[in-house]
């Protein structure tokens, strides 16, 4: 069965840096776009970054900060993001565009 799981939050000063990763599983993950998602405290899921293979997409919000790559051999996605902000704060998703299927999200907080 798929599988999704995020990992590599925690929290960081402002101006830090994290590397987030995420485990796929249960399908053949080199066929599917990928992407990074994330919800703020009290708002609705957001789109940030994807990643077909070959090519990057980022939202205007991490454009410049946020790096989204994959390794297709290791079915890993990763997403770096530098100099974090507050605003940075949520929870953090990886999602196979196309299959309904969530992880738990992994969790970052950005706060001095």
């Amino acid at each position: 069965q798929v599988q999704l799981v995020e990992s590599g939050g925690g929290l960081v000063q402002p101006g830090g840096s994290l590397r987030l990763s995420c485990a796929a599983s249960g399908f053949r993950f080199s066929l599917y776009v990928m992407g990074w998602y994330r919800q703020p405290p009290g708002k609705q899921r957001e789109l940030i970054a994807t990643t077909p293979s070959g090519s990057t997409n980022y939202a205007d919000s991490v454009k410049g900060r946020f790096t989204i790559s994959r390794d297709n051999a290791k079915n890993t996605v990763y997403l770096q993001m530098n100099s974090l902000k507050p605003e940075d704060t949520a929870v953090y998703y990886c999602h196979a565009i196309g299959i309904d299927y969530w992880g738990e999200g992994t969790r970052v907080t950005v706060s001095s």
